[in-house]
């Protein structure tokens, strides 16, 4: 009986050992693929962190932490475009941007802020705010979210976008955009020039009963017209308007500053009286047909947005197409 019983009690042992064994094969199995799990999660968590972090810009007033990947952007003046440009998401904007026409698409849901409106800018809860140098509340702006200014006019149109590239973490998008407007630009250029010749170009707007002229880096199309397409502009505004950007000129001396085509920055729901003027009306740009004008509204930016169309409005205003 103890012989039969004894081989028995062996083979049980082996079972329950070997099951034994499974159980702990399969238990190692388990824990590693749920540490394997919990590390692709910590990855993807670091990943996250890593997007949500912060980049360090070097801006006109030193280096400052800004946000990787910015969600909740406010411009307060002039720079609205140039972040549309690059698929940035605003919150809030100034008056200006929200009523061009040409940024509206961009715009839903976008609220407009003014530097003067602290609370209205607390409640929409930046995670970045930009602005010019001259922007009232700096101090109290900086206490709400980075802020970063800039001077007007200080670096070139193309390369204040690189800046605001640098700055939203996106400058590879900004050179691609430069370095294609430059080419679009040089063509167009040369189609135009091949056209006109050496005839010159003007660009004037009426702003609340003033008539101004602009030089090359005012927007309404300055930075396309003379930069980029390289097109002559009289003398009399190069001496005038291109060291400060514009010069403001009474409608009687207009005709001295016109050059043989005419770009009017034209704000429709304001006074244009210099248009029914003698002067106005026996400038030989305007006798010979030669008078574009467009919606200042939607002119008066140098950003990618309004670049691009301004460069449209000119190749079919010149050639026609």
């Amino acid at each position: 009986m103890k012989k039969i019983c004894l081989p028995l009690i062996l083979s049980l042992l082996l079972l329950l050992t070997a099951c034994g064994g499974q159980k702990s094969s399969n238990a190692g199995t388990n824990e590693g693929a749920a540490g394997a799990e919990n590390a692709a999660a910590a990855n993807a968590n670091g990943s996250a962190a890593a997007t949500e972090g912060t980049i360090t810009y070097e801006s006109e007033n030193g280096p400052i932490e800004v946000p990787a990947n910015p969600q909740r952007v406010i411009v307060v003046a002039s720079y609205a475009g140039n972040v549309m440009a690059l698929g940035v998401p605003l919150v809030g904007v100034d008056s200006w941007s929200k009523m061009n026409p040409r940024y509206q698409d961009h715009l839903a849901g976008v609220e407009e802020i003014s530097e003067e409106n602290i609370e209205k800018i607390i409640e929409l809860d930046p995670d970045l705010i930009i602005g010019l140098s001259t922007t009232k509340n700096l101090d109290k702006l900086k206490e709400i979210a980075p802020t970063v200014t800039y001077t007007y006019g200080k670096v070139d149109y193309l390369t204040q976008q690189l800046e605001i590239g640098k700055l939203l973490n996106k400058e590879k998008e900004a050179q691609a955009w430069i370095d294609d407007f430059k080419a679009r630009a040089a063509e167009a250029g040369e189609q135009i020039r091949a056209k006109i010749g050496d005839k010159t170009v003007s660009v004037i707007e009426s702003y609340d009963k003033q008539l101004y002229v602009f030089g090359d880096n005012w927007g309404r199309g300055t930075e396309v017209l003379y930069q980029a397409m390289k097109l002559n502009m009289p003398e009399k505004v190069k001496e005038m308007a291109l060291q400060d950007g514009y010069y403001a000129l009474s409608a009687e001396v207009l005709p001295e500053y016109a050059g043989d085509y005419l770009i009017i920055s034209k704000y429709l729901d304001q006074e244009n009286a210099f248009q029914q003027t003698e002067s106005y009306k026996n400038i030989p740009a305007v006798k010979n047909g030669q008078v574009f004008e467009a919606n200042a509204k939607e002119f008066y930016f140098n950003d990618p947005i309004t670049l691009d169309y301004q460069l449209d409005f000119f190749k079919s205003h010149f050639l026609g197409n």
